[in-house]
């Protein structure tokens, strides 16, 4: 019998989709050396190896069989994709054109040695964007976004979503989202087109702008839509449901309870930049890597509290998501204080605090990235995170943003058909 590999329920599933990997036609306790290559867009490979055991009749199953040894240990159904890493260092795997999927070789080697023997392999694909949704390049206006639309008249929660201080206009996350039922504007504001790479001033017209936009949008349900943002993107998702209008749920993500790094000029006033210190921040004489986790004034100085977010005086409900392993700035202690401020003044708000878990908190089975280069900052710069812990944090996270929108924007629980 030939060995084959094959991907349940199917080949070709959304990125955020578990899936189960068997393998048929082995030996009864044949050793067996389990491989993932996946090329990305830019000509990187990245791979992850685990060493199997099949059972008495010649099969392995993910989702039961423990790893031996390799890239992880354990059962670790999705294992192969968490741990895909690239020999290159400081690489991180994101995807840049929605519109294709990842393609993933699935390989099984003889024994547990130098994978020199090929026994079966096949091709997964795993795609940023669901059957029917609708991938709309938004340059209306001063807005520099991109509108992701699930199919059907709806009506669907909206949502904003936002990237950190790298810059640019990031997709895979809205398009995600938009396959799980959401109308997603993936917005840019910094290191884009004509977008200044390090503003000197951020305005809040221009997120304005954003919500007007979406609000127009005949799919998307009325009465409030939502935001989300990632590091710097986490505290403007937390600036826009304290001064805008239309916003009714938004979740940060590895961010702060103040205005990080730019200022941001509002109706008739500015939240000043909250105080930092670039000599304070530390650059390893062996890796090269730059620590930023100093380099901020202590947040609990009244003298940095004109750059505090007054959350306490939103409408809005919040959700904070924070990594103990940010090795990029002290997110957990940030998100700690902002949501202190809100219990003071009786407001309820959800907060997970994950343990092991880095700043790059991702849409799961996206592998974790320790150290990339800061695309604005053109310096090295470490995210931390441990890769089991990691990965089962974004999982989680994944999970609980969507049931929080929906729970907020819609009064309704993750549809069915989404799980």
């Amino acid at each position: 019998m030939a060995v084959q590999v094959t991907v349940l329920p199917s080949p070709r599933c959304l990125f955020d989709d578990p899936v189960q990997i068997r393998v048929t036609g082995l030996l009864p306790q044949q050793r067996v050396t389990l491989r993932a290559c996946l090329l990305d867009e830019g000509g990187e490979l990245f791979q992850a190896h685990a060493h199997y055991r099949a059972d008495g009749s010649g099969e392995l199953d993910l989702t039961h069989c423990p790893a031996l040894g390799g890239s992880y240990s354990g059962v670790e159904p999705m294992g192969l994709l968490w741990s895909l890493r690239s020999k290159t260092p400081y690489k991180r795997l994101a995807k840049r054109n929605v519109l294709t999927p990842f393609c993933v070789d699935l390989e099984v080697y003889e024994g547990h040695g130098d994978m020199s023997r090929l026994l079966g392999k096949c091709t997964h694909e795993r795609c940023f964007l669901g059957e029917g949704v609708k991938r709309i390049s938004v340059r209306e206006g001063r807005l520099k976004a991109t509108l992701f639309l699930p199919p059907g008249p709806g009506p669907f929660p909206g949502l904003i979503d936002l990237y950190g201080s790298g810059g640019g206009l990031v997709e895979y996350r809205a398009s995600l989202l938009a396959s799980r039922g959401f109308v997603t504007l993936a917005l840019a504001y910094m290191a884009f087109e004509d977008l200044p790479a390090m503003p000197e001033i951020l305005e809040l017209d221009y997120f304005q702008e954003a919500i007007d936009f979406l609000h127009k949008q005949q799919q998307v349900k009325d009465g409030g839509i939502g935001v989300l943002g990632l590091s710097k993107g986490a505290d403007l998702a937390l600036s826009m449901a304290t001064f805008l209008p239309g916003i009714k749920a938004a979740v940060s993500i590895s961010g702060s309870g103040f205005n990080s790094f730019i200022p941001l000029r509002g109706d008739g006033f500015t939240i000043p930049a909250h105080p930092y210190d670039l000599g304070r921040m530390k650059t390893s004489e062996e890796s090269g890597l730059v620590d930023f986790s100093d380099i901020l004034d202590d947040h609990r100085d009244p003298a940095t509290w004109d750059s505090r977010i007054p959350v306490e005086k939103s409408l809005a409900k919040f959700l904070f998501l924070s990594g103990l392993d940010d090795k990029n700035w002290k997110s957990d202690l940030y998100c700690r204080d902002a949501v202190q401020r809100l219990h003071q003044c009786g407001q309820k708000v959800e907060f997970c605090s994950y343990s092991g878990a880095g700043h790059l908190l991702e849409p799961p089975y996206l592998p974790l990235c320790q150290s990339s280069i800061h695309k604005v900052l053109g310096v090295f710069v470490q995210w931390g995170g441990q890769w089991r812990e990691h990965a089962r944090a974004q999982e989680d996270a994944w999970h609980r943003i969507q049931a929080f929108f929906w729970k907020h924007l819609m009064n309704s629980d993750i549809p069915k058909s989404n799980l």
